[in-house]
């Protein structure tokens, strides 16, 4: 690819960036817990256990989880997305980046 495409590729990502909004990196996963109610099947059965979504991520090697509930949820993966559009895009300059010192020579 010419210098200028890829110098206005690189460009046009740097816009893209502007718009991403928060972000927040890690995942949305599905625990299932006993409750507190002794009479309650999930005390006897694995199956009966109650679902409940938590968001995890794992900074300086130590795993931080917050409950999400079904009301924080949607907030969660939008951040999520985000995060994964963002590393679209650095991963996409990289390459750029990457041809453009190749071709400083």
């Amino acid at each position: 690819m010419q210098e200028k495409k890829l110098k206005q590729k690189l460009y046009y990502l740097k816009m893209k960036l502007r718009n991403i909004g928060s972000i927040m990196r890690g995942s949305i996963v599905e625990l299932k817990l006993t409750c507190s109610n002794k009479k309650c099947k999930c005390h006897k059965d694995k199956k009966h256990k109650h679902p409940a979504l938590y968001f995890s991520v794992n900074i300086n090697s130590k795993t931080k989880i917050i409950y999400l509930g079904k009301k924080r949820l949607a907030l969660a993966k939008k951040y999520n997305n985000n995060y994964l559009k963002l590393w679209d895009i650095i991963n996409e300059m990289t390459l750029i980046n990457l041809e453009l010192t190749k071709l400083s020579d």
